[in-house]
């Protein structure tokens, strides 16, 4: 399993923490940065983590920033993540269990020890996707991304392209 991870300035030395963590998982990491505490664009390296998982070239994701919220916002713009803002062990299996989060958003300001970052963890590794009625709701914001209509919005378009093409030929019949 390969993770890649980011965070911004303030998630720095969380990062690290969360690497020890995957290490001693056995988790191949690949970090993107940033490696310093020196301020810096959350969504930079947000979009490097978010991508690689919508390109499939890692398994999971991880972002890191004070609250969480910029690097969730970001993550979510890219085409085949579906980031998870994990605060506790709830949200973090919730989240697996009925989105099927590819990507867990960590925010500094809510984490208060060292053993709730590796709950979160160890929920976030040890969750499977339950399927069922979230597989298609999932799959419904997959299709949304790919652009593909689902059969109820393809008749609705089609009945309202029938009713345009009547209107024009009624037009065109009275000249």
């Amino acid at each position: 399993m390969k993770v890649a991870i980011g965070c911004d300035h303030r998630g720095v030395k969380v990062k690290e923490k969360v690497k020890e963590i995957l290490k001693e998982k056995k988790i191949e990491i690949e970090d993107v940065g940033p490696y310093s505490e020196e301020a810096c664009d959350y969504p930079d390296f947000g979009f490097k983590v978010a991508e690689l998982v919508g390109k499939k070239e890692v398994d999971y994701g991880i972002l890191i920033c004070n609250t969480g919220l910029g690097m969730t916002i970001v993550a979510n713009k890219v085409k085949g993540v579906r980031a998870i803002l994990c605060l506790n062990s709830d949200l973090t299996s919730l989240g697996r269990k009925h989105n099927d989060g590819n990507l867990m958003v960590l925010g500094v300001k809510y984490l208060n020890s060292e053993e709730q970052l590796r709950t979160i963890i160890d929920t976030w590794f040890s969750t499977k996707f339950e399927g069922g009625r979230h597989k298609r709701r999932v799959e419904k914001i997959i299709n949304w991304e790919k652009g593909i209509l689902t059969r109820n919005e393809w008749e609705m378009e089609l009945k309202k392209w029938k009713q345009e093409v009547r209107r024009w030929q009624s037009r065109a019949w009275r000249r």
